[in-house]
């Protein structure tokens, strides 16, 4: 095709609607960062006018139903065959689906195949993505071979980082949250990523939201100081951290509180030893963004996300944030404008900033006002119209891209 065939094509292909395959192993109502990502740019999609084919394990609340969603609403949905996954309470491992998904694929062609994790699932999605010559792009979303170190399985860090480097270059594109990610996955040996930011959702998470009576039921006062963790409470999160920046925050601010927001195997542990924390549970919606709000400081100190959306919705909601200079955090925080970032494994520097921020609350007002402006930006609409716009360079890039 010569270039006035191209310009033509792409000028087309940017008024067409497209027919998108998602496939994961995790969606809402799940609570990770990973469902609730996915969930908004299904949403997202959708609302733009483009159809979703969504492909994912069945839920345990799912019963025993097997297909479901006539796609009346945008998105057409196939539930597959899923095992529970170890330590993670009603998460599922989706099994592969090869030959269903060639025979469903075949029957309705997707324009574009988008593989959001990397289990059994996923891989046979790449599989009869390539089978098909469909174009495909993966999303690295979580560091498995960081995490392995803290179930007891760091000899398999090199099998795991061999594996999702296989897998990440079946496809024509990876995409990535951060500019610093795609840089260690390019070091790594996947060349083809390029960035999709994550949006937060600013109407619902609001300093506004804050609830005297919510804060009353925790014990605190109206100028107490509540230290506020949102997330899995397991020890990938590097929790003893978060201790041990308690407890020396709580030596020179005595009424401090500490609230954590989430569960997991962690819980049992950090009770006894911090009897005064008071463990809200799990959290969605309008109550999560009250319990934010309703916070004065929030701590996070993990080293193994490759984003951390709960960074984003703390500064939506005027939190100051002590974190390590990695994922969200590195992108998103100003150092003394919007909180306190250490160099990651500094844990000296982490627990300095939690200590300075907790005792400076005409510090923690300036930055309150600054966190909420930082996200401003990052509106979900946004960062779905980067995706579709990745979409649809990778089909036009593929020799079949024509075809429909």
């Amino acid at each position: 095709m010569d270039r006035a065939g191209l310009v033509c094509q792409e000028l087309v292909s940017q008024q067409t609607s497209l027919r998108v395959a998602v496939v994961t192993e995790t969606y809402p109502p799940e609570i990770n960062g990973v469902a609730m990502t996915t969930g908004r740019m299904v949403d997202g999609l959708v609302a733009a006018g483009h159809r979703v084919d969504l492909i994912r394990p069945r839920q345990a609340h799912e019963g025993g139903v097997v297909l479901d969603a006539d796609g009346t609403d945008g998105v057409e949905e196939m539930l597959s065959r899923g095992i529970p996954i170890p330590r993670y309470a009603n998460l599922q491992l989706g099994l592969p689906a090869r030959k269903v998904l060639l025979r469903r694929w075949s029957v309705q062609r997707p324009d574009v195949v988008q593989v959001v994790t990397e289990g059994p699932l996923g891989w046979s999605a790449l599989a009869a993505a390539r089978k098909l010559h469909l174009p495909v792009i993966s999303e690295f979303h979580t560091n498995f071979h960081r995490y392995s170190g803290h179930y007891g399985i760091g000899w398999l860090k090199r099998p795991i980082a061999a594996y999702l480097r296989k897998f990440h270059n079946r496809a024509d594109l990876t995409l990535v949250p951060t500019r610093a990610l795609r840089d260690e996955l390019a070091g790594h040996g996947i060349p083809r990523v390029d960035v999709v930011s994550r949006g937060v959702d600013t109407l619902l998470f609001d300093p506004a939201r804050r609830s005297a009576e919510l804060r009353r039921s925790w014990g605190v006062g109206p100028d107490d100081l509540v230290v506020l963790y949102v997330g899995r409470i397991a020890p990938e999160k590097n929790l003893a951290l978060l201790e041990q920046a308690y407890v020396a925050l709580k030596a020179r601010v005595p009424a401090a509180r500490l609230v954590m927001v989430g569960s997991g195997p962690a819980q049992a542990g950090m009770r006894g030893r911090l009897p005064d924390v008071i463990f809200a549970g799990p959290q969605v919606g309008e109550q999560l963004a009250a319990h934010f709000a309703s916070g004065d400081l929030f701590l996070f100190p993990s080293l193994t996300e490759t984003y951390g959306n709960v960074v984003a919705e703390a500064l939506a909601s005027g939190l100051p944030v002590v974190a390590y200079r990695d994922a969200a955090a590195l992108e998103l925080i100003t150092p003394g404008v919007h909180g306190h970032l250490a160099e990651p494994g500094d844990e000296r520097g982490f627990v300095h900033g939690a200590v300075q921020l907790a005792e400076s609350p005409e510090l923690r007002a300036r930055m309150r006002l600054a966190a909420r402006e930082r996200v401003a930006s990052l509106a979900w609409r946004a960062i779905v119209d980067s995706l579709v716009s990745l979409q649809r360079q990778v089909i036009l890039s593929s020799p079949l891209s024509h075809r429909r």
